[in-house]
């Protein structure tokens, strides 16, 4: 035993060991697998991402506080490796809002923004950032963004909308403001300068939204964003707009990105873990979600733990290379997709191309004023606030409503990376809730018998709770399981037996265990029990292995189809159901007939041993000359409908009130309808003469089995 306990672990490690070198050698699959026919689209999907990506990239830099290169040193880094070394056919890796906004307020609180050090600082978390995902991937935790409510991520999203748009304000009107992540205290400085603002800066800002929106509505294939660059770079230039005051970008670097590891200063680290916490789980999300969303229409299955690697390992790569953090672009991806990209490698050779773009026009770049580029990124961020989708969420769970708008104030009002986790930590306490707060209810059949359901306003079998279990039988909320069983033993004290439907529970820990016997020993107290139905293979298991079935019984755990009829005519009192139940629960009650009986049912429990006959022995038996007599202890309405030859009709209550006839001294036996009634009738006669009788096994039921004649009146 100990030798397999040891195995186990060595052959999960050996098994690990063995699958690692698959994650970092997927380009050789890649490559194996290219078709030729797949070239061209894959370069005119490349060459079409390009044209966005590359202002893109340099937007992406400035709402971080970065040197504008610093965006296309990751666009075209992160692209490649993310292609290589990703599971997606299209997910195009390079500078997101969300990743840049997450920058910023990360590094601002303790460096000037736009320093050597701020700069290196943004490489470091990159570098970091990688890593951790990397890490993620090798262990498959990939599994882990489906965790992470979609509701969290259009809030955060939305929230960062807004905070890039307040941030590119004062750009857009070329206020002398410092860079903050302070929501608040960005717009009370705006608010404040306004009496500054360079109106000519604003008419150039105004301008580029104008035509990026008037391209994208009536000519939504040019790429708006890359022509409306050149128009406004083309006036400056013209007209010297430079000169008046209006801010220009610069000329860009001409060179290759830079290998540049970064330098790992551990008190800076310990300041900033908890931004690169938050930038690794936010774009991991973000880039396993544009991923789904896209495999979804083009059919491919993803491996996200192959994703994490591709995500890691680009990462690091733009840490190593002068860049900043990355993650999955929805736009770039889904123009990628349009734009027929067949590989991974149409996102290659954008990135191929944006360096080739850079290299050519970076001289250009110095007419490019701050104002348009801020313009575009309030395109942007506008277009970020997904107002569909929160109508749609609005519309369907109050839960989800609570999550994304509480997600998205904490992205206003708290440091952001609070308030990722906040909104994770808001869905991840409503899934507590719910999960430790399942659903019990008390369930009938419904008019037709053919399912239960709950319906509160149905009358409810005095014998039988049948209860309804809508969640696992885990620690968590087992007490709420209990507490609401016992809360419906109090409303029904006659109900002795509970039957548990357990179709929906998918797993059952030991605090579950540990409540289905407390359960079971406050039934038995009653004189009754618990019953099972609908078991999972594996919660049997648990339940076999922790002795629980011992204790429960054989026989307790039924078929789902055949529970109610086999505790209805084995387990449950006839006589109650007959005499004292006004009720008509169970389909198998439907024909029972009922009648008053004037004194009080004895338990059904018998303290004497009583003696039974087969149908087919007493069958022989009333051949013979001395045949015994046979009393039918059932109501008249039921004798009628088929009895056997030469029974005499003698109700049960006749019997408890002591009216017997005197059977001088003759074999009886007692019939019913399954043989309980004549076992309680039985037990009355022993305890009123003294005398012994036999009952019939299996009553009516089992005469009718055997195929014996019946006599119908």
């Amino acid at each position: 035993m100990e030798t397999t306990t040891q195995q186990q672990p060595m052959g999960w490690l050996r098994r690990w060991l063995h699958d690692v070198p698959a994650f970092f050698v997927h380009p050789v699959e890649i490559f194996r697998n290219y078709k030729r026919s797949d070239l061209t689209p894959d370069l005119l999907a490349g060459v079409t991402v390009a044209f966005v990506m590359l202002p893109q990239a340099i937007a992406y830099a400035l709402i971080a506080e970065l040197p504008p290169q610093t965006g296309l040193y990751a666009a075209i880094v992160a692209s490649i490796i993310g292609a290589l070394w990703g599971s997606s056919w299209h997910l195009h890796t390079g500078p997101t809002n969300a990743a840049s906004l997450l920058v910023l307020s990360t590094l601002a609180p303790v460096l000037v923004a736009g320093s050597a050090e701020y700069v290196a600082a943004a490489a470091l978390m990159a570098f970091l950032v990688g890593i951790l995902r990397l890490l993620m991937g090798l262990a498959r935790l990939g599994a882990l963004v489906n965790f992470v409510a979609d509701s969290v991520i259009v809030g955060f999203t939305a929230g960062a909308g807004i905070l890039i748009g307040v941030n590119q304000l004062r750009h857009l009107l070329r206020l002398p403001i410092p860079s903050s992540p302070v929501f608040l205290e960005t717009l009370w400085d705006i608010v404040r300068q306004l009496p500054q603002t360079h109106l000519l800066s604003v008419g150039l800002g105004v301008l580029t939204i104008v035509l990026i929106v008037g391209m994208k509505r009536f000519t939504p294939k040019l790429p708006a964003t890359l022509i409306s660059i050149i128009v406004i770079s083309g006036l400056v230039a013209i007209f010297r707009i430079d000169q008046q005051g209006v801010i220009v970008l610069g000329e860009l670097p001409r060179t290759l990105p830079p290998f540049n590891p970064p330098t790992f200063d551990y008190a800076l680290i310990r300041e900033i873990i908890t931004g690169v916490l938050a930038v690794s789980l936010i774009g991991l999300i973000e880039a396993m979600s544009i991923a789904r969303s896209i495999a979804a229409q083009s059919g491919q299955r993803l491996d996200s733990d192959q994703e994490f690697v591709g995500q890691g390992l680009a990462n690091i790569a733009t840490g190593l290379f002068s860049g900043l953090p990355t993650s999955g672009s929805f736009t770039r991806s889904a123009i990628n997709f349009s734009a027929d990209g067949k590989t991974p490698l149409a996102v290659v050779f954008s990135g191929l191309f944006v360096l080739m773009m850079m290299l050519v026009f970076a001289p250009f770049a110095a007419f490019l004023p701050r104002t348009a580029l801020a313009g575009i990124i309030l395109v942007t961020a506008y277009n970020m606030i997904n107002r569909a989708e929160m109508r749609r969420i609005q519309k369907i769970s109050l839960g989800d409503t609570v999550i994304m708008y509480g997600t998205l104030l904490a992205t206003l009002l708290l440091p952001l990376e609070f308030a990722v986790l906040t909104g994770i930590l808001i869905a991840f306490g409503r899934y507590i809730a719910r999960s430790s707060t399942p659903e019990v209810l008390s369930v009938v059949p419904d008019g037709g018998f053919e399912h239960l359901r709950y319906q509160p306003t149905k009358p409810v079998c005095p014998q039988l709770a049948v209860v309804t279990i809508g969640g696992s039988l885990y620690f968590g909320a087992t007490s709420h399981v209990e507490e609401e069983i016992r809360a419906n033993m109090l409303a029904h004290p006659e109900q002795n037996y509970l039957l548990l439907r357990m179709h929906r529970i998918n797993w059952c820990d030991v605090s579950g265990v540990n409540m289905l016997e407390t359960l079971l020993r406050l039934y038995q107290k009653r004189g009754g029990g618990i019953f099972l139905t609908g078991v999972r293979r594996d919660v049997l298991d648990k339940l076999r292995a922790s002795g629980f079935l011992d204790k429960l019984g054989e026989g307790h755990v039924l078929p789902q189809e055949r529970a109610i009829y086999h505790i209805f005519h084995k387990i449950l009192d006839p006589a109650h159901c007959i005499y004292h139940c006004p009720v008509r629960v169970w389909n198998e009650c439907q024909t029972l007939p009922k009648a008053a009986c004037g004194c009080a049912l004895p338990p059904m429990k018998t303290t004497v041993a009583i003696e039974s006959i087969s149908a087919e022995s007493l069958h022989t038996q009333l051949e013979s000359p001395d045949s015994p007599l046979i009393y039918d202890v059932r109501e008249s309405a039921e004798f009628t409908q088929g009895h056997i030859e030469h029974a005499h009709l003698l109700p049960l209550p006749d019997i408890l009130a002591n009216k017997t006839p005197d059977w001088n001294g003759k074999t009886v036996v007692l019939a019913c309808r399954t043989g309980r009634r004549s076992a309680r009738a039985a037990q009355a006669i022993y305890d009123q003469s003294g005398r012994h009788v036999q009952i019939l096994d299996g009553g009516m039921f089992a005469w009718e089995a055997a195929g014996l004649a019946e006599v119908i009146e």
